[in-house]
């Protein structure tokens, strides 16, 4: 496929039209209460950004002078470098289907079971992969009425299209990363409650160049300052500005030519971050989360009791923002624990 624009609007049953996310939540619904505590500020609206092979390595090397978005972002809200991927694999696909289902990748103990990395047709769903149902984010936010969108920068993310073709409203995949920031940058006047921007350009690179390389580390400054590129555009709109949280993580982050051993740190050690109204400025999310655990420079696994920061949260975090239950049948944050203020 070439890098023309893949565009797919879907009509969606029921769109909300400009009311506040919070009020998808029913009269009376089970803890809401809580989840008001835990967050002092709801969303109206929630972007998830991901930057594909984006390693910690190059995070702390090139450093605040060379990525001032990122540092800003961190700065400005609730972060860790200390997060971690999937157990079971470091790979895109995988790791990105985990972080919009909220599940583990292994279908037989209640994983999404995608662990292919590329566009195969077969299977042809996330459902048809996991053997059984699987809900999303996308899913969830639709059920209450809002909507949703996704820009993705490799067509393998049609996946997501042919799994809740009813649930995504508007899927755009585009090989050319700037222009994909264009086209959310538009999207940004529609009245959205959660979006999805997947951002290539370290992986590419890391794969043409190896990790660490000089084309790999300028991948990561061009990925920077599209960050900063999307956040200025969601602050250029005082009511956008106070609505709108920004959540950002990665896939993998890589080693050499390659991120696909899943028991490197430099392939699952990757950030996470949190910036917006609900979020207190400058905080751990380690400090702020004493149910979770710094894992150190361990990998581990999902039987630990207390849990380290996981990219598979993004979808639980992104809906107790929202004011709404977590994805039916996921793992990671279910019990919509995952906090972005200090007590």
């Amino acid at each position: 496929m070439t890098a023309s624009v893949v565009s797919v609007l879907v009509s969606a049953s029921v769109v909300l039209a400009g009311a506040p996310a919070c009020a998808l939540v029913p009269d009376g619904g089970v803890g809401a209460d809580v989840r008001r505590e835990v967050h002092r500020a709801d969303a109206d609206s929630v972007l998830a950004i991901s930057i594909d092979g984006m390693s910690v390595a190059a995070v702390r090397e090139l450093g605040p002078k060379k990525l001032p978005h990122l540092y800003r972002f961190m700065r400005a809200g609730a972060s860790t470098m200390n997060a971690r991927t999937e157990h079971e694999m470091t790979v895109t696909l995988p790791n990105h289907t985990g972080m919009v289902t909220g599940r583990r990748i292994d279908a037989a103990t209640g994983g999404h079971g995608v662990t292919w990395n590329d566009d195969r047709l077969t299977p042809r769903t996330v459902q048809e992969a996991a053997g059984h149902d699987v809900a999303s984010v996308f899913t969830a936010v639709d059920a209450a009425g809002g909507s949703t969108a996704m820009f993705a920068a490799k067509t393998k993310f049609s996946l997501w299209q042919r799994s809740w073709p009813d649930a995504i409203d508007r899927a755009t995949i585009d090989l050319d990363n700037s222009r994909l920031v264009d086209q959310l940058i538009a999207d940004l006047d529609v009245d959205r409650d959660f979006r999805f921007l997947h951002l290539s350009l370290p992986d590419a690179a890391g794969h043409a160049h190896g990790w660490m390389s000089k084309p790999y580390l300028r991948a990561v400054r061009q990925s920077d300052a599209l960050v900063g590129r999307v956040v200025k555009a969601v602050n250029s709109d005082p009511a956008r500005r106070a609505g709108t949280t920004i959540l950002l993580t990665s896939d993998h982050g890589g080693h050499g030519p390659s991120h696909s051993n899943p028991s490197l740190l430099d392939d699952y050690c990757i950030v996470f971050m949190a910036r917006g109204s609900a979020v207190d400025r400058g905080v751990d999310l380690y400090a702020v989360n004493p149910d979770y655990k710094n894992p150190g420079t361990r990998r581990t696994t999902y039987a630990t009791k207390r849990q380290p920061v996981r990219n598979g949260m993004i979808a639980n975090l992104a809906l107790d923002l929202l004011d709404l239950p977590a994805v039916e049948g996921s793992e990671l944050d279910a019990d919509l624990s995952l906090r972005l203020t200090a007590p």
